[in-house]
């Protein structure tokens, strides 16, 4: 995740001087136009301030909508933020998907799924969000939700594992089972960093991580 670029699943971070517009009440958005303009205004606050501050008035603010509408709209924050965490895996699945078809190899695309995976940064935005909704004491359909985006994680490395063991590149490992022991140790790690564990503060984490994989992924007899 190139600190860099906009923060991942967080489109448009670096916008963070967004103008706010004026209130009219008489035309206020429907429909997805108006979902679109809150999702839009609460990312860009996210990204300045983190998801601890934001507040449904402010999001109405920076969206040039009332909070009631905003209200009536995603009917409490908590929806919201499911609502935002959703569309922001959606975006970085999107520009993961791009990076990996112009990878050579089931290799380079390991190596992209870690570097995704990952926080960029301390603080990182997307795992913040991550973070707070996760701890929310979410309904039946929340959860549905949630599991959909954590299980996409699995679907795309098990994808790559099993491309790379099919083509003799990776070692014929049991797929389902690395998985959970890849992801296992990706979030430990990214945990690390949004800590910010001073191990990380001299070291790559990414570098680290995607050497655990390789060395279990390595086929036997090859250096």
């Amino acid at each position: 995740m190139p600190t860099s670029q906009p923060g991942p699943g967080v489109p448009g971070a670096a916008s963070r001087s967004a103008v706010r517009a004026p209130v009219d009440r008489k035309r206020q958005p429907s429909g997805d136009e108006a979902r679109g303009r809150a999702m839009r205004a609460a990312i860009s606050i996210i990204a300045e301030k983190g998801t601890a501050a934001l507040r449904m008035s402010d999001i109405a603010a920076r969206a040039g909508m009332s909070t009631g509408h905003i209200l009536y709209h995603f009917g409490k924050k908590d929806r919201l933020l499911l609502e935002v965490l959703a569309w922001s895996q959606a975006d970085l699945w999107e520009r993961f998907r791009q990076a990996a078809d112009e990878a050579a190899s089931p290799a380079e695309k390991l190596d992209l799924f870690v570097r995704f995976y990952l926080p960029g940064h301390q603080g990182d935005e997307r795992y913040a969000l991550w973070t707070q909704v996760l701890a929310q004491r979410h309904d039946e359909a929340g959860r549905q939700v949630l599991t959909g985006l954590l299980d996409g994680w699995d679907e795309r490395l098990e994808a790559i594992v099993r491309e790379g063991r099919d083509l003799g590149h990776f070692a014929d490992v049991d797929v389902t089972e690395f998985t959970i022991r890849a992801v296992a140790m990706l979030s430990g790690i990214s945990e690390d960093v949004m800590f910010g564990r001073s191990r990380w503060q001299h070291a790559s984490a990414h570098a680290f991580a995607l050497a655990a994989l390789e060395r279990e992924l390595r086929p036997a007899g090859r250096a």
